[in-house]
């Protein structure tokens, strides 16, 4: 029973390492200008290393020492987690474009029309010498720790399923397995939560004072402090490995055991025998369905949420921690019941997958609709009469402003604009803390107009619930299916092939769902920008996209 206590901390701190990067995916894109495709295929990188490793380890079975691979599996996953937060300690601050002049600079983004080439220094401020080399550097150290996190995770899981299985009583084995598997469905939530609260913080907590932090949380170019999350979640990971390394290899079973017998075939005759199944083959191809969309969801489900109803990254994060997830476990836990209840045969179980699915689908169909029109962003998604472009514009021409400044204003004339600057503002009102109050004397929308810092935001927030409640009850249908799916594939298969079909299962799943998954949505979003940030001629991340294709797509 400790052991079962100990595999249930180390998974669901495992899950935590994992899913807090989809928590802080979004403030990850904004920090290193990553496009989505990047930070999705970042996502799902882990599964990579854990395809590689999952079939051989399967055959090690119970041949090794158990619990210490397990241990050592741990430590690779803590070492995983510590690597993520480095690029944080190897580079300098964030640097964002502002109008007042700090500690950091002396160039502001207001309109100068009488320095000469006032605009250049900004954009070139903009692109130190090493910019390239280091973004390459922060990739290259994140995209090797998400390997080794998945590396680390394959004997977590497998062995310490087997290690159970083998020593509890038939009876309560149940149990524990129950316990366990719960407990990766509340994980995520967990790690949900976990982003939520340190998005709060600004990122250079620890190499910037709070007076010097000219952002707030609600600023699109805010980002909140992602390492912290990776450095507590490690943390955990490491002090739950300790008591594996003191776990004996065997022990005595507990009382009640009925013996069972394993028949090994060779390899290729059990999959070949597994995939000329038709119904494993079907339910398994579904599984691949619902599992990308799933997979490419719980990635990017939360910037949806902060670019359709303006939300901070903290709130997203909470309102898929506590509404979403939960609403999943409801939906498992109500198909197991239902199926428990009725004691439904394989047609019966098929029956209710369908209709949980056909269920789903009819309340995500408004989803299509439920959501904001894209903000107007002079010279980006909305033009003036004479339609002339951003750059060309009469009223900023003379401002001579940089390309890629970008520190959002909203004009009274509620159309929003890159920067005071390409809204011709000359000057600025600050408040006593130091924070902006407004900016005035702005040339593109006549001079008694003041524009204020900031988007201007989405107009349609009464939309906001009726989305989250169906989305919620869409997922909680879609969830239901998801027990007697797994039961059909266990009734469908010769029972000395159970733990060799759910091994092929859980490959295929990864290699065709978990994996490219998040890629094919992160692209599919990326489809949708309509405005990228340029660093130092790379196309870095989006800086506005058309919301309504975002929705659609």
């Amino acid at each position: 029973q400790f052991f079962v206590f100990c595999h249930g901390l180390l998974q669901l701190s495992q899950l935590l390492v994992s899913g807090y990067l989809k928590s802080s995916i979004s403030t990850i894109e904004r920090r290193y200008g990553l496009s989505s495709q990047t930070s999705g295929l970042l996502a799902s990188f882990n599964e990579v290393g854990n395809t590689l490793l999952i079939v051989f380890v399967s055959y090690l079975g119970s041949r090794v020492h158990r619990p210490r691979l397990i241990g050592c599996g741990a430590l690779l996953v803590s070492l995983a987690g510590f690597l993520m937060a480095l690029p944080h300690f190897l580079t300098g601050p964030y640097q964002y474009d502002h109008s007042v002049a700090s500690t950091f600079s002396n160039i502001t983004d207001l309109c100068q029309p009488g320095a000469p080439g006032a605009g250049a220094n900004l954009s070139d401020a903009s692109c130190p010498p090493h910019g390239s080399r280091e973004n390459q550097e922060v990739l290259l150290v994140m995209f090797v720790a998400q390997a080794l996190l998945g590396v680390g995770g394959v004997p977590i899981q497998p062995f310490g399923i087997s290690y159970i299985d083998d020593f509890a009583s038939q009876r309560n084995s149940p149990l524990y397995l129950g316990i366990l598997f719960s407990l990766t469905v509340v994980g995520p939530g967990v790690a949900f939560m976990l982003g939520s609260a340190m998005l709060r913080f600004y990122v250079d907590i620890d190499k910037v004072s709070s007076a010097e932090v000219q952002l707030t949380n609600k600023d699109p170019r805010w980002v909140g402090a992602w390492w912290l999350g990776f450095l507590v979640a490690a943390s955990l990971v490491a002090l739950c490995a300790l008591p594996y390394f003191f776990f004996p290899r065997d022990m005595p079973k507990e009382v009640g055991e009925l013996l069972h017998t394993h028949t090994h075939l060779s390899f290729p005759v059990v999959l070949l025998r597994n995939l000329r199944h038709p119904v494993y083959l079907l339910v398994v191809l579904a599984q691949v369905n619902i599992s990308a969309m799933v997979a490419g969801l719980a990635t990017f489900m939360g910037k949806f949420l902060e670019r359709q109803f303006s939300l901070t990254a903290s709130l997203a994060n909470m309102i898929i921690g506590a509404v979403n997830i939960p609403g999943a476990m409801v939906g498992i836990v109500v198909g197991g019941a239902i199926l428990k209840r009725f004691q439904m045969s394989l047609r019966q179980c098929s029956a209710l997958c369908v209709l949980g699915m056909l269920l789903c689908l009819l309340t995500a169909f408004p989803l299509l609709f439920l959501g904001c029109p894209t903000q107007k962003v002079a010279g980006v998604t909305h033009w003036d009469s004479s339609g002339s472009g951003h750059h060309s514009m009469a009223c900023n021409v003379r401002c001579r402003c940089p390309e890629r400044g970008f520190n959002p204003v909203c004009g009274s004339d509620g159309v929003e604009y890159t920067s005071p600057c390409s809204a011709g503002c000359s000057s600025v009102a600050l408040r006593p803390d130091g924070s902006v109050l407004n900016y005035t004397g702005c040339s593109c929308f006549g001079a008694a107009g003041a524009a204020r810092p900031g988007p201007c935001g989405t107009s349609c927030s009464h939309l906001f619930v009726p989305f989250v409640v169906l989305s919620c009850l869409a997922g909680i249908l879609a969830s239901t299916s998801h027990t007697p799916s797994f039961m059909l594939i266990l009734r469908s298969i010769q029972p000395e092939d159970k733990s060799f079909a759910v091994g092929i299962q859980f490959m295929l799943l990864r290699v065709l769902a978990w994996m490219p998954g998040p890629v094919l949505y992160g692209s599919a979003i990326d489809t949708s920008c309509v405005l990228w940030e340029r660093r130092c001629e790379r196309r870095a991340a989006c800086r506005y996209y058309n919301n309504t294709l975002f929705r659609h797509r």
